[in-house]
C-alpha cells in the first residue's frame, strides 16, 4: 500500500445520484476513518451537495494513530472519523490532532461528549446494553450492579474484557463506584460467566439464541445490524431471540460510547475540514449518519431513526466521557486482577 493508502472519493457517489460536481472547484478535505466507507457515503454525499467541497476517505481497521504519527507534517489527513472514547482520547494523547473551537460544534454537542479542550468531538451515541433472552429471562429492568448476582451464575457472555467497549464499561464502574467496588463486581460478573470471554458482541447474541447463555453485554448498534443483515440472515434470528435491557435507566442511566471526530494536527485543508466537522454536527447530518450506524444522535433534539427506536429508550449516563477515558487503564489492570479473560 503506498503512503497514502487506496482513497475513495465519495463525490463518486455523488455523480452517480446526479448531485452536484463543483467538488474539484471548492476543493477537498482527507478523511482517516475506522468507520466502513457505505456507512458514511451518505453523510459524505450531502457535505459534498451542500458545500461543493470533494471527499476523500482512507478507510483503516486499525492503526490510525501510528499511521498519522508516521506520515508527520506530511499526513495528508485531514478529519479522523473513529469509534470508542479511549481511541479518541487515544488520538489526542497521541499528539495527532489540534484543539478546534468552534461555537457551532459546541451548540450541537453537548459539553459532556466533547473533549474540553476541543480535540476531539461525539457524534452519535450507542448504548452498553445487556442483551437478554426473550424466552428465558422475564424482567425488563435491569442494573449494572445486578449483573454480579448470584441468580445469574453461569447465565452471563461477554468478548473480552480487555476489548475497548468493555473497557469502557467498567472505567464508568470505576468513576460511579471506586476501585474496590468495581473490583469485586468485576470478580462477581466474572463468576456468573457461562463460558470463556470470546467473539464480538454478535456472538453473544449467537450465545443466546444456542441457548448457551441468557444474558450478554452488548452495544445498541449490533441489534440493527443483526436485524437488517441480509448476506447472513442466520443473524435475524440471533436478534429476534433477543430483547434488549438498558440498564440503570432508572437512576444513573446506561453507559453509552461514542462515534467521534477530530481534525488532524498537520490537516493541509484546515478550512475545509472545520467545514466538514461543523457540518457532521448539524440536526442532518447526524440523523442521517446515525441512520446509516443504527445509533443515537447527540444533538438535543435530533431523532434516531424508527428501526433503533424499537430498541427501547435510552436514557444516557451524563457521566462525561473525558472521566471514563481517565479510568481506562485501571479498568484494564483490574480486568486482568481479577483473571477474567482466564
Amino acid at each position: 500500500m503506498s503512503l497514502f493508502g487506496t482513497w475513495l472519493p465519495a463525490t463518486l457517489g455523488a455523480i452517480a445520484l446526479g448531485l452536484p460536481v463543483t467538488a474539484l472547484a471548492q476543493g477537498q478535505v482527507n478523511i482517516y476513518s475506522y468507520r466502513q466507507p457505505e456507512l458514511i457515503a451518505p453523510v459524505l454525499e450531502a457535505f459534498t451537495a451542500e458545500t461543493g467541497i470533494e471527499t476523500r476517505v482512507l478507510s483503516l481497521t486499525d492503526g490510525v494513530l501510528e499511521r498519522v504519527q508516521a506520515e508527520g507534517a506530511n499526513s495528508p489527513a485531514d478529519v479522523l472519523l473513529t469509534v470508542d472514547i479511549g481511541r479518541l482520547t487515544g488520538l489526542a494523547e497521541g499528539g495527532v490532532t489540534q484543539a478546534v473551537d468552534s461555537a457551532e460544534i459546541n451548540a450541537n454537542i453537548p459539553a459532556q461528549y466533547r473533549d474540553p479542550d476541543g480535540h476531539w468531538f461525539g457524534l452519535t451515541m450507542r448504548g452498553r446494553v445487556v442483551y437478554a433472552s426473550v424466552d428465558r429471562v422475564e424482567q425488563d429492568t435491569i442494573t449494572y450492579a445486578e449483573l454480579a448476582d448470584e441468580a445469574w451464575r453461569g447465565r452471563i457472555c461477554t468478548r473480552s474484557g480487555q476489548h475497548p467497549y468493555n473497557i469502557a464499561l467498567f472505567a464508568s464502574i470505576i468513576a460511579h463506584e471506586g476501585e474496590a467496588a468495581a473490583e469485586e463486581w468485576l470478580a462477581g460478573l466474572k463468576a456468573n460467566l457461562a463460558r470463556s470471554p470470546n467473539g464480538n458482541d454478535r456472538a453473544q447474541a449467537q450465545g443466546i439464541f444456542a441457548g448457551e447463555c441468557d444474558l450478554a453485554l452488548g452495544n445498541t448498534y449490533y441489534v440493527g445490524l443483526m436485524m437488517t443483515n441480509e448476506e447472513n440472515p442466520e443473524q435475524k434470528d440471533w436478534a429476534a431471540a433477543i430483547k434488549v435491557l438498558f440498564p440503570n435507566s432508572e437512576d444513573r442511566g446506561t453507559h453509552i460510547n461514542l462515534s467521534g471526530m477530530a481534525m488532524a494536527a498537520n490537516a493541509p485543508n484546515p478550512e475545509n475540514a472545520l467545514k466538514l466537522m461543523e457540518f457532521l454536527s448539524s440536526a442532518e447530518a447526524q440523523e442521517i449518519y446515525a441512520e446509516q450506524v443504527f445509533e443515537y444522535p447527540l444533538l438535543p433534539g435530533a431523532s434516531a431513526s424508527e428501526l433503533v427506536q424499537s430498541f427501547g429508550e435510552l436514557h444516557p449516563d451524563d457521566l462525561p466521557l473525558s472521566e471514563v477515558a481517565a479510568n481506562r487503564a485501571l479498568a484494564s489492570q483490574l480486568v486482568d486482577r481479577v483473571g477474567y479473560d482466564n
